[in-house]
């Protein structure tokens, strides 16, 4: 599912500001735009590493508990694919705002063939029967999520790296960060770091994620469904990133993203990890998917490409693990301020 699709999600975004009160944003306009978004718990802190069969023990643990969880739909269930045993390489994989698991089964496959051992996590309030239990979601629980859910990749092999789509990439990009003494190479996937600016202005987003974000106001749900809430959860998340990016050890960085997404900041998905891999002096892989797939904001959603899904799992891949060939030649330096 999108964030923000379509116009009248745009409507639906103006009218909570002007539904905050006129009066109210006018006379707080200074101090919304003052108010700190940086919150502590954003900040990640190594956890105690784990060897093969601890963190093979805790992601069963996690599995059975979702197994026995009543309110958790079955084909929405975190995820272990294991060689049974360490293996060289481990991708954690990370899904979007009101998806689950289910979101990376076809990709999940394409890494475990490969000899990947794979992790993919199912987010608080995510895949369950109440279908509006996602708008609970808190940025500080993500964050604990996504560390915990890197834990655990940590030890299932050598070489780890993160894949995370919209809300989750903006997670994954945060572990890349935080985390930078785990994570070797990052994928994002329509990243969300921001609304596309046609949707939601850019003025308006500070205080979208002051007002809803700190649960100043009362939640308001889009005409589609979607918790203004929630979703300024995770641009809290993104706003956390550090302004200048640390250097870690990121071998790799890429995105992909349609030219028909209508919900992020195409402009944002790329100068935010761009920043990342020039601060780890490595180039980042831009892919922008043909228009003609008819993809959107979920470049995930390959059902209707028939057997092209699979050519485009094979893709993903390549340019999550660095391979040239996956941008046709773009592969680049990308500066932070194209």
């Amino acid at each position: 599912m999108e964030l923000i699709a379509d116009h009248q999600t745009f409507f639906d975004y103006c009218t909570a500001l002007v539904g905050a009160g006129l009066t109210l944003l006018v006379s707080a306009v200074v101090g919304l735009h003052l108010w700190p978004l940086r919150r502590r718990e954003l900040r990640g802190a190594p956890a105690q590493p784990l060897d093969f069969a601890a963190a093979t023990r805790v992601a069963e643990t996690i599995m059975a508990a979702e197994a026995a969880d009543p309110l958790v739909r079955p084909e929405s269930r975190s995820r272990l694919l294991s060689h049974g045993s360490r293996t060289g390489r481990v991708v954690l994989l990370l899904h979007g705002y009101t998806h689950a698991p289910d979101q990376f089964d076809e990709l999940a496959e394409e890494f475990f063939a490969r000899g990947y051992n794979v992790w993919v996590p199912r987010a608080p309030h995510h895949g369950t029967v109440d279908r509006r239990a996602h708008h609970q979601i808190e940025a500080g629980a993500l964050t604990a999520y996504a560390a915990q859910a890197l834990t655990v990749a940590a030890g299932l092999g050598d070489e780890v790296g993160v894949v995370g789509i919209s809300g989750g990439a903006v997670l994954a990009a945060w572990l890349a960060q935080v985390r930078g003494d785990v994570v070797r190479r990052l994928l994002l996937l329509s990243p969300f770091f921001g609304p596309d600016p046609r949707q939601a202005p850019a003025f308006a987003v500070k205080p979208l994620i002051v007002l809803y974000g700190h649960r100043i106001l009362p939640d308001r749900v889009t005409s589609r469904g979607y918790s203004l809430s929630a979703v300024t959860q995770y641009l809290t998340v993104a706003r956390g990133l550090p302004d200048r990016p640390r250097r870690t050890g990121l071998l790799t960085a890429a995105v992909a993203i349609s030219p028909l997404d209508g919900v992020v900041d195409r402009r944002a998905a790329v100068t935010v990890p761009a920043r990342i891999a020039e601060a780890n002096n490595i180039p980042l892989r831009v892919c922008e998917l043909p228009e003609s797939l008819g993809l959107r904001h979920d470049v995930l959603d390959l059902a209707a490409l028939g057997t092209g899904g699979s050519d485009l799992h094979r893709l993903y891949v390549a340019l999550y693990e660095g391979d040239p060939a996956a941008t046709s030649g773009r592969a680049q330096k990308t500066s932070a301020g194209e």
